[in-house]
């Protein structure tokens, strides 16, 4: 597996699984808790979704045991955050093939944006957090999802959509598995570095539905006047009123100001979008 760039560090919505585990038995678990029934997303418990833009949700393991959100943008290209694939380890994708059962992917090549900072990502401060992956063989799937930008200027109380495979209660890793869909608002002061984004029933205040474990990475909806666009990728996340934790923010790197890198990686690697 060839990389780009950037040590190795933990980060609180990532699983904190042994530090090295075989590929192998990683891959088994994984593959096992994608078929077992119930499986959930999203703390505090969004809805699930099989169809539509989930239909491009992947589920990246790496050996350290950490396991994250990735969006299929091409057959052979997966987009995520690049505090989850960072150097020392290996990683695989698991995604699901077109007769529904789970297939593992191996990592041909990953690409991490060269002006991430892990310091700035883990005090929850914008950075480039994204990262493009090259599978060895294109998944075969009905569905890849669009890359573009948020609408501009983003505006507080404009509504996204987040998607995940992540733990729906904080620390129980059984209860990750499948993706489920979330609609939150901006909060604060939303840009094209960062977009916080909450749940509008709690506000952020209380308990309420967010990113959590396993979600980073997960894709950020604009719906468009052609259908949902990814625009956005799950970063962080805290607990109500900032504290640690899950169901308060969901912290957003926009792609505002990196499509154009995402778009020049895919080609270099020989795979348009």
């Amino acid at each position: 597996m060839r990389y780009r760039q950037g040590p190795v560090r933990s980060h609180p919505l990532l699983s904190s699984m042994p530090k090295r585990v075989p590929m192998k038995m990683l891959a088994t678990l994984i593959i096992a808790l994608l078929i077992a029934s119930p499986a959930h997303a999203i703390v505090g418990g969004g809805t699930p979704q099989a169809d539509g833009v989930a239909r491009a949700v992947v589920t990246i393991v790496g050996s350290r045991g950490n396991f994250c959100t990735g969006s299929l943008i091409a057959p052979s290209l997966v987009l995520t955050v690049a505090h989850c694939v960072q150097p020392g380890a290996d990683y695989k994708i698991v995604g699901h093939g077109t007769d529904g059962q789970p297939q593992l992917m191996n990592v041909r090549t990953v690409a991490i944006h060269p002006n991430f900072n892990m310091q700035a990502m883990q005090s929850h401060r914008a950075t480039a957090d994204v990262a493009l992956l090259q599978l060895e063989i294109p998944l075969k799937r009905k569905s890849v999802v669009p890359v573009g930008m948020p609408q501009i200027p983003i505006r507080v109380g404009g509504r996204f959509t987040i998607a995940g495979i992540g733990v729906t209660v904080r620390g129980d890793g059984k209860s990750g598995g499948i993706t489920r869909i979330a609609a939150l608002v901006a909060t604060g002061q939303p840009g094209t570095l960062q977009i916080r984004l909450v749940d509008p029933v709690t506000n952020g205040v209380r308990d309420g539905i967010g990113a959590c474990t396993g979600d980073s990475g997960g894709p950020v909806f604009e719906d468009k006047p052609n259908g949902a666009v990814l625009v956005g990728l799950i970063s962080w996340s805290t607990g109500p009123n900032g504290a640690a934790g899950c169901g308060g923010l969901t912290g957003v790197t926009p792609l505002t100001l990196y499509r154009d890198w995402i778009l020049q990686t895919a080609r270099s690697w020989g795979a348009g979008l």
